[in-house]
This record gives C-alpha cells, structure tokens and sequence, in this order.
C-alpha cells in the first residue's frame, strides 16, 4: 500500500497563491478542518485541506459588501471546514440567493433615480415644511437631515424671517432619492458624485457616476461601487456553488 503523501504549508500557500502565514491564520480561525501534525510537529495537509483553502480564499478575499452577506460566507466556509460539504452547498445557494436579492434592491434604487431625474417622478407635497416636518414624512431624524446637508447632498433654502430650513416639493423628490439610495447600500461619497453631476445639468450616465470613483477618491469601500461589487459577488457565489459541487463529486469518486 502506498504511503499517503502530505502537503507542507508552503505548497499549500503556493497552490493557492498567499502568504504560509495566511494558510496558518485560516487554520487558526477555523476555515480549515484540524490538520493533524507529524512527530516532529509539521503539519500534514492533505488535498481536502488545498480543496478547503481554495474556497474559503474564493468566499473571503476582497471587500465585504454588508454584514449578512459577510456573516453568510463565513458560515458556509465553516460548515466546508467541517466536512458537512452538503450543508455548505445548501449554504452556498442562500448566499447566492443574498447577493442577488442585494442586487436586485441597488438596481432598482438606481432605476428609480433615472426615472426621477428624468422628471417621471413629482413630488406631490404643495408646501413648505420645516425640518421636524419633513423628517417626519420621510421617516427619518432630523439630525441625519443636517447630517446629509453637511456632507453636500443638499443646500435647504431658510425663511428670511426666522432663518428655519424650509423644504418644498424639490428638496424632499430628492431627500426621497438620497435615501433610496443609501438604504439600497451606495455609499454617501457615491450618492454625492452622483448629485455633483446631476446638478451640472448632466442628467445620463448617473448610474455609471454612481458606480465610478473619480480619481481624488483615495479610499475606497465596496460601496463606492456597488453595483460592480454586487456583480462580482454574484459571479464568486456562482463559482463557490461549483467548487462545492466538485469537492462533493471527488469524495464520492473515491
């Protein structure tokens, strides 16, 4: 009988392409399953340990686009880990299941956005309201208001009399779109580029704004672009389902 053959940690790293300490790290944070240890104390990984680290490498490099999809490639990296590769795959399908619904929710604020700057969309509300008025029509707190004013999505126009903000029908259309936005996952920095535009008068290619950093963004999230994050992530949750399949169709080869 042929003596099995074990993989050292540096043709793990090398196969995968990272750092032997970043192997060491999966191990230690449970991404792999325990990797048993020769008497002299090297670890012994086998091909279910490479199988392993390539998928996990798969779900959790790169950025992290919100905290339920972040919690859902954790889990189903574990339950790989764990050698139950069926509740992985069924794990898998739900994650991919997130990333689209994720999509579909920016997709259709960035619709929503066009059809409005394309005046399709009016704001009904005939007079003025103040700001307690107005965060309580859009159902959400006067300080998020000035917050969105002082980061430059707004100017509000105040009473020359009593100097009070004084919000019509334009300014609350576009709290309206502000707050789809940032609630469908954009960015702040992204739903600003995107405003600076709009108000130059350019009315095409918002989506793509939204979706483009210009080149003095120095820090980025995945935010910043989030439908192209979104995209990528689907296409990774695609792939993840079909490395599962294969890890399932070698152990059940052998």
């Amino acid at each position: 009988m042929a003596r099995r053959r074990y993989l050292r940690t540096s043709e793990i790293s090398k196969a995968v392409g990272v750092h032997p300490n970043t192997v060491r790290l999966y191990e230690q944070w449970g991404f792999l399953s325990p990797v048993a240890r020769s008497p002299s104390g090297y670890r012994q990984f086998t091909e279910a340990h490479l199988d392993q680290m390539r998928l996990a490498r798969l779900a959790l490099h790169g950025g992290w686009p919100g905290r339920a999809i972040r919690r859902s490639a954790l889990a189903l990296v574990r339950q790989t880990a764990s050698g139950n590769l069926e509740s992985a795959l069924a794990q898998a399908q739900h994650h991919l299941t997130l990333v689209q619904a994720e999509r579909a929710q920016a997709e259709e604020a960035a619709a929503f956005l066009e059809r409005w700057a394309r005046g399709h969309i009016v704001e009904a509300a005939a007079e003025l309201l103040s700001i307690g008025q107005t965060a309580q029509l859009l159902a959400v707190t006067i300080d998020i208001l000035r917050n969105w004013e002082r980061n430059g999505l707004l100017t509000v126009p105040r009473d020359p009399t009593t100097g009070y903000r004084r919000y019509g029908p334009v300014k609350i259309g576009r709290l309206r779109v502000i707050r789809l936005l940032l609630r469908a996952g954009y960015s702040m920095m992204a739903v600003l580029r995107m405003l600076l535009q709009l108000d130059q008068g350019r009315r095409e290619g918002l989506r793509e704004a939204l979706d483009t950093p210009r080149p003095d963004e120095d820090i980025l999230t995945a935010a910043d672009q989030w439908l192209t994050t979104l995209a990528e992530q689907e296409q990774r949750a695609r792939e993840i389902i079909a490395q599962l399949e294969e890890m399932i169709a070698k152990r059940e080869s052998k």
